[in-house]
């Protein structure tokens, strides 16, 4: 045997399983894309609905966090949702209860878009 062969043998083998086993103990991974029913949340920064786009489960709730300076609202463009002028830090949430295309803006910056996609 070569001394490479007795270090991977002696030392890096029991190491990978090792960790391969601690990895697989702890690490949760869903055979699906899709969000599972919960909170779900969008930051507003500079100017910007981040994400843009968000594709959420009936029954998800999406939380707008307001981390810009300046004052903002989330107002779905159909009338189903309205938030107050949110302040830095301050939050709105609203839960999805049917499919759909949601778009919304901010009433303060029209020009600020986003989209809520529950399937």
């Amino acid at each position: 045997m070569t001394r490479n062969s007795v270090w991977i043998t002696s030392v890096a083998a029991p190491v990978l399983i090792a960790m391969l086993l601690l990895f697989a103990g702890s690490a949760s991974v869903t055979a699906s894309d899709r969000p599972s029913a919960g909170t779900l949340d969008v930051k507003i920064d500079n100017f910007v609905f981040g994400p843009q786009t968000i594709t959420v489960p009936v029954g998800a709730t999406v939380t707008w966090t307001n981390k810009d300076d300046i004052p903002h609202t989330a107002v779905s463009t159909d009338g189903l949702f309205k938030s107050k002028v949110m302040d830095t830090d301050e939050k709105f949430s609203y839960t999805f209860t049917k499919a759909g295309t949601y778009s919304y803006h901010c009433s303060v910056h029209p020009k600020m878009t986003g989209t809520v996609v529950v399937q």
